[in-house]
């Protein structure tokens, strides 16, 4: 299995950036498709960003396309999500989520990801 530990949240202004970034441990990363979701309070966790395990496919969520960047460094065994143009409807708690395999048909699943962190707080003030 793949551990993971996100980074990079915090408290920003409404259209500003933000870059989060996971680091995983465990053999299998290279060969893992990973994910960003996110849970907003009272809100059901949502899918965000997936990219698949050499990172030549990326999938987004009609509500950040254009906006975010999702990518991965195999040898540093990292996935980032670049946050741009950042709306109050973007603050949550983004988790990190790895699959147990190297892509998937339906990458906004939940059921897709094996492993998940413990998340990191995202706040957009108007």
């Amino acid at each position: 299995q793949v551990q993971l530990v996100e980074s990079g949240g915090g408290l920003v202004q409404a259209g500003g950036s933000l870059r989060l970034s996971c680091a995983a441990s465990g053999r299998t990363f290279s060969s893992s498709s990973m994910g960003w979701f996110r849970q907003a309070p009272g809100k059901e966790r949502e899918f965000v960003a997936a990219v698949s395990w050499s990172g030549g496919l990326t999938y987004y969520a009609d509500s950040v396309k254009g906006r975010f960047t999702i990518s991965r460094d195999n040898a540093k065994n990292m996935v980032s999500l670049q946050m741009n143009s950042l709306k109050t409807e973007d603050t949550g708690v983004y988790y990190c989520a790895a699959s147990s395999s190297r892509w998937s048909s339906a990458p906004e699943r939940r059921d897709r990801y094996a492993s998940w962190g413990q998340g990191t707080q995202v706040t957009v003030s108007s």
